[in-house]
């Protein structure tokens, strides 16, 4: 279960304020009609290698549906690398890794904000835009690595390490963040270690993002273990034996997965990290280290590259679907709300964070 601030009763009213001032919208028409057929053609293209034909006529009236309400409600979709081809390429609006999406949250002018991501993902956009309505279209999308850690427990880390900096993942709740000096991304991490004075620097929850930072500065790391349960499945030997049936193969690894992996891979990266290198060096073959659903996002922008996909899913990720999102956009739903307490805190951890990456 995700753990959720308790809301003030302010914000209690003010969810329900928003419901009351968007007004439930009746259900479209979800029939695959020549209108709708022609009116989502163009973004069949995008995806008409991962989703067969005779599926489309399953997804394009959600799809259609989906960009009207979204017009009409005046809202903006943010969706995750991880998502699914047919909400990363059909109804996304600003796509992107944890960073990326963190630095969008603060640009976007929409009153309504749709985080088709985790729970965390959602509580940093609300952390950013405290007076916008902010949505995620399954509250049960959750994250191990979130789930791992609680504010209690850096409080007791800040106890036992006395004067130690906190750098935290974003992968974690406000609650989490609220008790946290900056926070980082798998993209920014040796950065923001590397910003601060100390010589020894806490950086939790993600033990194995935290190992891997390490090797990177002369700085002590002191780590928690915590873990992602997708990429903690890859091993060295499974990659290895990738390595030995194609030896030109281009492994690119997620800096979440042990150490042994990433000491095997040609590159470690976030995941827009590993994007761009595929963008720039158009390997052959290349297997993706990370979650499943990103090779074939970008495999329309990189055609003429093969990727070998040993397919690890996110199951928190894969709650989000397209009759949720337009449910949750119909009904304006779920809302995530976030305690003022905390809330003024855990942003001035994000804040640093951004800034930094600016």
């Amino acid at each position: 279960m995700v753990a959720t601030a308790i809301a003030s009763n302010n914000e209690v009213n003010s969810a329900r304020n928003a419901a009351e001032r968007y007004g439930v919208k009746s259900r479209p028409d979800l029939s695959y009609t020549p209108a709708v057929a022609r009116e989502t053609a163009h973004l069949y293209e995008r995806v008409k290698h991962h989703i067969p034909a005779i599926e489309w006529p399953v997804h394009a009236p959600y799809i259609h549906a989906i960009n009207r309400l979204k017009a009409e409600r005046g809202a903006v979709i943010l969706a995750h690398n991880y998502q699914t081809p047919e909400i990363f390429h059909c109804v996304a609006d600003i796509v992107g890794d944890s960073l990326q999406l963190a630095r969008e949250a603060t640009k976007v002018d929409a009153e309504i904000i749709v985080q088709c991501g985790v729970h965390f993902m959602a509580e940093t956009s609300k952390l950013l835009n405290p007076e916008k309505t902010v949505l995620i279209p399954d509250m049960r999308a959750g994250c191990s690595l979130s789930e791992s850690i609680t504010g209690a427990d850096v409080r007791l880390l800040r106890e036992r390490y006395p004067g130690v900096p906190v750098v935290t993942y974003v992968n974690t709740s406000a609650d989490v963040k609220a008790e946290t000096d900056i926070c980082c991304t798998s993209s920014n991490a040796v950065a923001v270690v590397e910003s601060l004075a100390s010589d020894t620097v806490l950086c939790i929850p993600d033990e194995y993002l935290a190992l891997n930072v390490a090797k990177q500065t002369k700085k002590t790391i002191l780590t928690w273990k915590g873990h992602c349960e997708v990429h903690e499945r890859f091993t060295a030997e499974e990659l290895n034996a990738y390595r030995e049936a194609d030896p030109s193969i281009e492994i690119i690894a997620h800096p979440e997965c042990h150490p042994d992996v990433i000491a095997v891979a040609d590159y470690a990266g976030s995941t827009s990290g590993m994007i761009n290198y595929v963008k720039d060096k158009k390997p052959a073959r290349a297997l993706l280290v990370t979650e499943c659903s990103m090779a074939s996002n970008i495999q329309s922008e990189v055609p003429e590259v093969d990727f070998v996909k040993p397919c690890n899913l996110c199951p928190h990720m894969k709650r989000i679907t397209l009759p949720k999102i337009l449910d949750s956009l119909l009904e304006m739903r779920e809302e995530v709300l976030v305690d003022p307490a905390i809330a003024s805190r855990a942003r001035l951890a994000v804040e640093r964070m951004v800034a930094l990456s600016q």
